[in-house]
């Protein structure tokens, strides 16, 4: 939910990412609903995870709070400025507060460059030297990263995968950001090393104050890093809430399904769980199900689930979801339908 706050760093109000496919002759334009309609704040300091199934908007909801995708209609308020709508001028002077580490730490940086050049071009970009020395900021972030500052002639390929992401996000802290967005910044990494980019970024964020939007599909990353969580569906945050409220008491049918799918390392609990599995593919974005997007998968869905377009709601204090059949009163949809309550909330 959005609202006026002067804790929100970030305020994203209806913000909405829509493609257009098709056209040419006797073919007819369609509309890829990327993101449809995200209305969600983003707290000073905080850490928020969101999460869902490949496919489902997050990466594209990232790059569109840093204008990398064009918004197609809805606001992004930072510091009283609408992003949304700034011109491009005013976008690039507003990127040094606002970064992003990006998901493959090989492709996204550029392998005819050195290491050294690669973080110290932001840093002439926005003439951050202060007079100082470029090249002695950047062994100083290298650092700060976990990196030998002797190793700024080295090219990427000379690298690891861990130490590439260590680049990645030295090149994000030279410009002494406010937000970062890191796009499933471990998912192409070995689970040891997603250990330490993790615990990084979390010692990063303490020294520097920093914000993050953490997107993953890895629900025990989210669950070690978050500090709130937004789960994303076919374009629409469908739950949100705080990381140890929403894994220990999930309100959402697919929430509960993603957190089942999460392996426990301990053989005798994970025997007694039960796996809930989810039926069919995640419907096509060019042409979503009406009403409640999830209601071809969800067992509890009901006639009035494709009519009816749930909103997010506060169901319990600060844990929001979009379902009509809970609401503040009964919020355990399995007990709704056991008792055989239809529509309770919208």
């Amino acid at each position: 939910m959005a609202e006026n706050n002067e804790n929100n760093l970030l305020s994203l109000k209806n913000l909405q990412v829509h493609y257009k496919i098709g056209g040419g002759l006797f073919k007819t334009i369609k509309h890829v609903k990327a993101v449809d309609g995200v209305s969600l704040d983003i707290k000073k300091g905080e850490t928020l995870g969101l999460v869902g199934e490949s496919g489902c908007g997050k990466s594209t909801l990232g790059k569109a709070i840093l204008r990398l995708t064009e918004p197609t209609g809805g606001q992004v308020l930072y510091n009283g400025k609408d992003l949304a709508n700034v011109s491009q001028k005013q976008m690039r002077d507003e990127r040094k507060n606002l970064q992003m580490i990006f998901q493959d730490p090989y492709a996204s940086l550029n392998p005819r460059m050195t290491v050294g050049q690669i973080i110290g071009e932001p840093i002439r970009t926005f003439n951050l030297s202060n007079g100082g020395s470029v090249e002695e900021k950047v062994q100083n972030l290298m650092e700060t990263v976990g990196l030998n500052r002797r190793f700024t002639k080295r090219y990427p390929h000379e690298f690891s995968g861990g130490q590439r992401q260590r680049i990645g996000i030295a090149r994000a802290l030279a410009v002494d950001p406010e937000f970062i967005v890191a796009d499933e910044p471990i998912s192409a990494l070995d689970v040891s090393i997603q250990a330490q980019i993790m615990n990084l970024m979390a010692k990063l964020q303490r020294e520097k104050n920093l914000t993050y939007l953490f997107i993953s599909h890895d629900l025990r990353a989210i669950r070690h890093v978050a500090d709130r969580v937004a789960v994303m569906y076919l374009g629409r945050i469908v739950e949100l809430g705080q990381a140890k409220t929403v894994y220990a008491e999930p309100l959402m049918p697919y929430t509960k399904a993603l957190i089942s799918a999460v392996p426990i390392p301990d053989p005798e609990i994970e025997a007694k769980r039960t796996r809930i599995i989810l039926k069919g593919d995640v419907p096509s974005p060019i042409n979503p199900p009406s009403g409640c997007h999830f209601n071809t998968r969800c067992q509890y869905a009901i006639a009035e689930c494709r009519r009816i377009e749930p909103k997010l709601v506060e169901i319990k204090p600060q844990h929001f979801a979009a379902c009509i059949r809970i609401s503040s009163e009964n919020p355990h949809i399995e007990e709704n339908v056991k008792n055989g309550l239809g529509v309770i909330g919208n």
